[in-house]
């Protein structure tokens, strides 16, 4: 009799200890979020993104949560540094448990932790980054991007130059990482076979240097008429402001998308990013054009709301709101289902999703094997003011 209460005993402890495990991993009480982000050294302008989607979050907490469960999220510094990158990432999943990562900024930061996460089957959610490595569901399941494609950017600004100046000397400076490579690939690939005679110039820049001064000079004595310049940060405000110290007025400047805040314009005078060219898939919530938006109301309703003291002429502020709608989207699809699995499953299963602060006309969709959530673009003009929006909708097709 006391062996059978013992087995029975064991039994019911294994059957409550898997139960544990299930609950842990399935049904939580609270949705644990983790991120990494640069809120400190050069790149530190991109911190507000997580600011804003902490106060996202929290918003939802104090409306009940998701399917009855309180978000905790967790947005850790590492200075966009891959090492640090590393450390904090692994204490937020080993120490911090958290159920996913979201919304980590950068290539060579983000590369850093891939491995790591896949090997643990942590759901890595909506990459700030447009390298193409994200989208590979065959060999890195639990990765997806949360950006368009460099090389489809870059593709789309090629396009441009084909259609509007055929003749033009190129020059390009591009970051020496993954990230400009990619910009430069998709660029190269839309200029096909005329990518040699227009392109007269090629620089690089490494992301620790203090200045691009001297590969400015370079690119000016090309004798280019148009200039691409791939860069980030500090870096973007180094070139409008360098091109105007050497009296370097190209017809045509193009920047990245992520490069195009007016926090990164403004240090190097507004007045100097006339007529840069950018490109971009969300609203622009400081045009007149979207006074009368819902989506855009909304957004400018939660800032008034949750940070009123928020400059809003940088735009990393509704970049950061625009990203956690997309996660809440995928939560809410979870039902009471809070796997990694499920987590998964649901960001690979989008159908059309309309977002508040998407261009109208721009939905997301993704498969499983197409993780891809982003896909088209829309060119933008600085006209000292803010983006003006003009063309059409253009991909990598």
């Amino acid at each position: 009799m006391k062996r059978r209460s013992r087995q029975w005993l064991a039994a019911v402890t294994i059957m409550l200890c898997g139960a544990g495990i299930a609950l842990a991993d399935g049904a939580p009480d609270e949705i644990r979020i983790g991120q990494t982000l640069p809120y400190s050294g050069a790149l530190s302008g991109f911190g507000v993104i997580g600011k804003v989607e902490e106060a996202f979050f929290e918003k939802i907490n104090s409306e009940g949560g998701i399917n009855g469960r309180k978000i905790k999220f967790i947005s850790l510094d590492d200075a966009y540094s891959p090492p640090k990158t590393v450390e904090q990432t692994r204490k937020l999943v080993e120490q911090d448990e958290v159920l996913l990562m979201f919304g980590s900024l950068g290539t060579a930061t983000n590369n850093a932790v891939h491995r790591y996460l896949n090997t643990k089957k942590v759901p890595q959610l909506f990459v700030l980054s447009g390298a193409t490595k994200w989208d590979d569901p065959k060999n890195f399941r639990w990765t997806m991007p949360g950006m368009v494609a460099y090389e489809t950017e870059g593709v789309v600004y090629a396009k441009h130059i084909l259609q509007t100046k055929p003749d033009a000397k190129i020059a390009i400076l591009a970051q020496n990482d993954d990230l400009g490579r990619d910009y430069v690939a998709g660029f190269k690939r839309a200029l096909g076979e005329k990518a040699p005679a227009m392109i007269v110039a090629e620089a690089s820049y490494e992301s620790t240097a203090p200045t691009i001064s001297s590969q400015l000079a370079t690119l000016k004595a090309s004798g280019a008429n148009v200039l691409f310049g791939v860069t980030v940060g500090k870096f973007t405000s180094q070139l409008i402001k360098g091109i105007a110290e050497v009296g370097w007025k190209p017809d045509l400047t193009f920047v990245p998308t992520s490069a195009s805040s007016i926090s990164f314009l403004a240090p190097a005078g507004l007045e100097n990013a006339v007529g840069l060219i950018s490109s971009g898939n969300q609203k622009d919530t400081n045009d007149v054009q979207w006074a009368d938006d819902a989506g855009a109301k909304e957004f400018l309703a939660f800032m008034n709301r949750h940070l009123p003291n928020a400059d809003l002429s940088n735009s990393n502020y509704a970049a950061g709101y625009h990203y956690a709608t997309l996660l809440a989207n995928v939560l809410r699809a979870c039902k009471d289902d809070f796997s990694r699995e499920n987590i998964m499953r649901q960001a690979a299963s989008l159908r059309e999703v309309s977002l508040p602060l998407l261009l109208p006309g721009m939905t997301v969709t993704t498969g499983p094997d197409d993780y891809l959530p982003f896909q088209q673009l829309r060119l933008r003009r600085f006209d000292g003011k803010s983006w003006i929006g003009f063309g059409e909708m253009l991909d990598d097709r």
